[in-house]
């Protein structure tokens, strides 16, 4: 987006002081809805609406914006997103995902202990029932649907769910991540026991053997995933643990905000795009032609740009390097590649996690859905994480006073 040349723009840090807090706190309103970014005239860096500004610190009342009902940013020692990185405790998320996997990192962000081959087990009674409450669905039901009613039964089968100490809710969390994995059907050759999660949740997802290449990069998407700051499924899990919910309802609010189009579900449509733009490569530009087509019906390119970063989205630059080497993927990168050449004609843009989980998906003969799994899979972790510093915090604490904006009282009753 550029900048209107009529409108006082304000840097990231003239933003800042003005609103009397720090450069990545301005980010954390932009997250939270609380201030637009534009995209400067440079093409790096962000600028800022001036009255925008003025009028979320007057709505403040002090040098300072209200955010939730601590009218301040919500603290978090979990992920900083910085100068297009992301970070968990301090640590590059890339690098994480480069060096270990899904389960050694979960493990690390919620104990600082990093255990070489961790792995997340369940309980066979507790894989039983999720399957079956899974097997239960109609055939309508969607992936979220059956991440849902695989949380729903295991937490009805765990009589301690409400046992809010650490090392419970580790132990939860690690059957419960492990289940949402094995409630789904395979589809694809069994993984052998004792298997990484990574390579168990790929028969679920494709009929098509896994390769190693293709396992490191599954294994990579699921750290990449596991947080991203206070992005709205965290915020409402959140939510639930300042209430004291125990990690399976924390879970069922992150699945309901993700469950957005916005949000988890977007790699659905980047998946669709990216097959669709494959499929018509065989006729012309492809890529262009998908493009094209959204922009016509009015709607947003899935896949491209990103809120919080102004250049590349680190995780999907992370991912489509690892996706190179995997057997098959080549012409579903090389599509999702000309995809955001088409998207950034006429404006500086790049592709984000959404895309190169969609590469992934279309890549390795996974279903449409299989990018919406993935990242619920992953972000569960990152929400026990949330949970856990919230359970450390008073309770009841995140309860917002709303600004009453309707007729004022007395009224007759109708």
């Amino acid at each position: 987006m550029t900048d209107d040349p009529e409108t006082e723009r304000l840097t990231t840090q003239q933003a800042a002081e003005r609103l009397g807090v720090k450069p990545e706190t301005v980010y954390a309103y932009v997250s939270r809805g609380l201030l637009r970014r534009h995209r400067s005239g440079h093409g790096r860096g962000s600028t800022f609406d001036a009255a925008e500004v003025d009028g979320l610190s007057r709505r403040s009342g002090r040098r300072s914006a209200p955010v939730g009902p601590q009218h301040a940013p919500l603290v978090t020692g979990v992920t900083l997103i910085e100068d297009d990185r992301c970070y968990y405790r301090g640590v590059d998320s890339s690098a994480l995902a480069l060096r270990h996997g899904y389960e050694e990192v979960a493990h690390w962000l919620w104990t600082g202990e990093l255990v070489p081959g961790t792995r997340f087990d369940a309980p066979a009674g507790q894989v039983a029932a999720a399957r079956a409450a899974v097997e239960a669905l109609p055939a309508t039901g969607t992936a979220e649907d059956r991440l849902h009613a695989a949380t729903v039964a295991a937490s009805a089968g765990d009589p301690l769910r409400s046992d809010l100490t650490p090392a419970t809710v580790h132990a939860t969390a690690r059957a419960l991540v492990a289940t949402l994995v094995e409630a789904h059907p395979l589809v694809g050759p069994p993984p052998p026991d004792g298997a990484p999660l990574a390579a168990r949740l790929w028969p679920r997802l494709t009929a098509r053997p896994a390769s190693d290449a293709g396992l490191r990069a599954l294994d990579a998407a699921l750290v990449l995933l596991l947080d991203h700051d206070m992005a709205v499924s965290t915020l409402a899990a959140r939510v639930a643990a300042t209430a004291r919910a125990h990690p399976y309802a924390v879970t069922l609010a992150g699945l309901g905000a993700l469950d957005g189009p916005l949000h988890g579900a977007a790699a659905a449509p980047a998946h669709r795009m990216v097959r669709e733009a494959l499929e018509r490569d065989a006729t012309g530009d492809g890529a262009a032609a998908v493009v094209g087509a959204r922009l016509r019906e009015g709607a947003r390119v899935p896949g491209v740009g990103h809120l919080l970063y102004t250049g590349d989205d680190p995780r999907a630059t992370t991912l489509f390097a690892l996706l190179e080497d995997v057997p098959g993927a080549g012409p579903a990168v090389g599509a999702a590649r000309r995809i955001v050449a088409a998207a950034g004609r006429h404006r500086p843009t790049f592709g984000n996690v959404d895309l190169a989980l969609a590469a992934l998906s279309v890549g390795c003969g996974m279903q449409s859905e299989a990018g919406q799994v993935v990242f619920a899979v992953a972000r569960t972790s990152g929400w026990v994480a949330h949970a856990l510093e919230e359970y450390a915090e008073p309770a009841m604490r995140l309860r917002p006073s709303g600004r009453y904006r309707g007729p004022r009282p007395p009224r007759p009753v109708p």
